[in-house]
């Protein structure tokens, strides 16, 4: 119980400063509790190694994660409600040189959460005229920066005259109207696995999480290239430099150049007075 409750004040205050990531980081012969919110980083308290070790316990356990392993890295996931909303968190455990080990839990807001109305989704709707084109619409920009929010924002302004399949490592936002796939490697469903299966059910539109090797990359342009849409996420500087990036994923800069459709890239800034917005360039030239 007492866990249980350090638990949910720990989420409860950073969903309250909505916050995007909690760090829990040894130190010493401590363990820091941190909290990523607003470009900045937030100390939040510092826990003595028991508690640190069954605070991560009861992470592992929540979130279907090995509790006896701590020298490999593992990856979880857990459904956080607060005040009738559903949060996603992420969690992902990772030992340093000296067995101690770390964790962070990354928090994704629901499309429909009141504290992201500093996405300007009246640029997002005006895309809805580049949909009937097919092709990719890849957003990009920094970790954090509501690429996918603003990915299954724009799908679903659109869900209820058009099929929508995700294929996502792992879903992170969950939504009743989509056709949600997960990556399993261990079943050896990857995305290009996925993305085939996907094919045969005739989606009008694929969201593909995130391309991060030239596999995933390469079966997203086929699946634009054979009629789709394609809406996924992507790492990059800016909106120009979303194409250097496919290309040192060995896409063919031809298939390049017939599949994008239109690049978002996105990022947070803070104005004057420390409100977050979204400063968001689109490039419809590709």
């Amino acid at each position: 119980m007492k866990m249980r409750n350090y638990f949910n004040n720990l989420i409860n205050d950073a969903i309250n400063i909505h916050a995007s990531d909690i760090y829990i980081f040894p130190e010493g012969d401590n363990f820091n509790i941190k909290m990523h919110t607003n470009l900045k980083i937030l100390k939040y308290s510092v826990i003595d190694s028991s508690f640190s070790k069954a605070l991560l316990n009861y992470f592992k356990y929540i979130s279907n994660m090995s509790i006896s392993e701590n020298r490999r890295p593992q990856i979880g996931s857990f459904v956080y409600r607060l005040d009738n909303q559903n949060y996603y968190l992420r969690f992902s455990s990772v030992s340093n040189f000296d067995n101690k080990e770390s964790m962070v839990v990354r928090i994704i807001y629901g499309i429909e959460d009141k504290n992201l109305n500093y996405i300007d989704y009246n640029k997002l709707i005006s895309l809805k005229k580049r949909f009937c084109r097919g092709g990719m619409i890849l957003f990009a920009g920094p970790t954090g920066s509501g690429k996918t929010t603003s990915a299954y924002k724009l799908a679903k302004s659109i869900s209820s005259q058009k099929i929508i399949m995700t294929i996502e490592d792992p879903v992170e936002i969950i939504e009743d109207n989509f056709l949600q796939l997960q990556v399993n490697d261990s079943a050896d469903m990857g995305y290009d696995e996925l993305i085939k299966v996907g094919l045969r059910h005739r989606p009008d539109v694929f969201i593909i999480g995130e391309i991060r090797d030239s596999r995933t990359a390469n079966a997203a342009i086929r699946a634009s290239l054979s009629g789709h849409l394609v809406i996924s996420t992507i790492h990059a500087n800016s909106a120009k430099g979303v194409i250097n990036r496919l290309k040192q994923l060995n896409v063919d800069s031809s298939d390049i150049n017939h599949a994008i459709n239109t690049v978002v890239y996105q990022k947070l800034v803070n104005d004057e007075n420390e409100n977050m917005s979204v400063y968001m360039d689109i490039n419809e030239e590709q």
